[in-house]
């Protein structure tokens, strides 16, 4: 998984990397949900090397969860080619979900 806490950051790890699905969650370190999601994300990140796992951090990237109308923590985004697909996903979310989702 990695960290990004800047803009330039995002734009590197997430919109423009183009070798596969970029999985986005926005949480934040006080968020109990968010907290319950780790242990998901790093099973999912191991059993699914070819989806890169993007975290944001909403208190240090507050820009960035503004742009992506982030109202409630988690929630997760998923970008292929620079650009995100679907719905996002809110709320603690299951590693089936997340498969389906990144497909």
């Amino acid at each position: 998984m990695i960290y990004v806490k800047t803009a330039e950051e995002f734009k590197k790890e997430v919109l423009d990397y183009k070798d596969g699905s970029v999985l986005v969650d926005f949480f934040a370190v006080w968020c109990g949900p968010c907290q319950m999601m780790e242990p998901v994300l790093e099973s999912f990140s191991k059993s699914n090397p070819k989806v890169k796992v993007v975290k944001v951090n909403v208190d240090e990237a507050q820009e960035l969860a503004m742009q992506y109308n982030v109202m409630s923590i988690p929630t997760m985004y998923v970008f292929k080619s620079g650009q995100p697909v679907g719905q996002p996903m809110m709320g603690v979310q299951n590693e089936a979900n997340l498969i389906q989702a990144t497909k």
